[in-house]
């Protein structure tokens, strides 16, 4: 990889974040929504969010590859994973906390990482109501509104501020409120924004002090990724093996509790 470009896919990845912000507050109040299945919703502004950055994205890189979460309704996780060889891939949710934006709730961003080589590179997460932009590209350091920013120190879960998510499916939440029963018998407190993208750039903005999921999908976690490890974090599977984007779940936290938090996840 030639590291000359990763200012030029930053700036891309933020200009297109931008231009996927400005429909979702152009649609504000205006849309129409949708269920992929059973609370699980779309509206008109995912599907303009996308396009607006895919036209843009793909525009300025035409040799580039672009996978957003609204072309990949229905299809398999596996069959998404870029083949060995194949040029950079855009990776991208155009409204990461689509429930939260229906009902009007501030807590949703536009979300845009990029691949290269099996590697993630740039990671931009945009929060249009605070303001609030993050990004990272790999060595260069994690940043919000272009200041460094780096995970926190709090030692214990004891002292932690946690937080998770949950899949729209009900049975598939049963797994996860156990682990948030169990978490919250250990922790400070817990929270559920409804955005994974929010809650792991808060991870490395140092105002979380650790994550964990179970049904998340690369355009969920891929920028956020980036942001937790270049402010200094850890990431692993929930199992403690390495973490993969193309993998459901996950664990991210400030480093010093990765391995309490993975064992009070894991406690038979």
């Amino acid at each position: 990889m030639n590291n000359t470009l990763l200012p030029v896919w930053l700036d891309a990845a933020v200009e297109a974040a931008r231009r996927g912000a400005v429909e979702l507050e152009g649609w504000r109040n205006r849309f129409s929504v949708r269920e992929k299945s059973r609370a699980d919703l779309v509206t008109d502004a995912d599907i303009a969010s996308q396009k607006a950055i895919s036209q843009y994205l793909l525009g300025r890189f035409p040799e580039h590859q672009f996978l957003g979460e609204e072309d990949c309704v229905g299809k398999p996780l596996a069959g998404m994973r870029p083949v060995a060889g194949s040029p950079p891939v855009w990776i991208v949710d155009p409204l990461d906390g689509t429930g939260n934006y229906a009902h009007d709730v501030p807590a949703y961003c536009v979300n845009v990482g990029l691949v290269v080589d099996g590697e993630i590179v740039v990671g931009v997460t945009l929060d249009p109501r605070l303001n609030e932009l993050f990004t990272a590209t790999k060595g260069g350091g994690a940043f919000l509104n272009g200041e460094p920013i780096r995970v926190s120190t709090i030692a214990t879960i004891r002292d932690g501020l946690l937080s998770t998510g949950f899949p729209t499916d009900y049975q598939k939440q049963l797994k996860n409120l156990e682990k948030w029963k169990r978490v919250s018998a250990h922790s400070q407190s817990l929270r559920r924004t409804g955005s994974t993208a929010i809650n792991m750039a808060y991870v490395a903005a140092g105002r979380f002090d650790g994550y964990w999921c179970y049904d998340n999908w690369p355009w969920d976690v891929v920028p956020g990724a980036l942001l937790v490890q270049e402010a200094g974090g850890t990431l692993t599977a929930s199992d403690g093996s390495p973490f993969d984007p193309f993998r459901m779940d996950l664990v991210a936290t400030n480093g010093h509790m990765q391995a309490e938090l993975l064992k009070v996840l894991n406690e038979a």
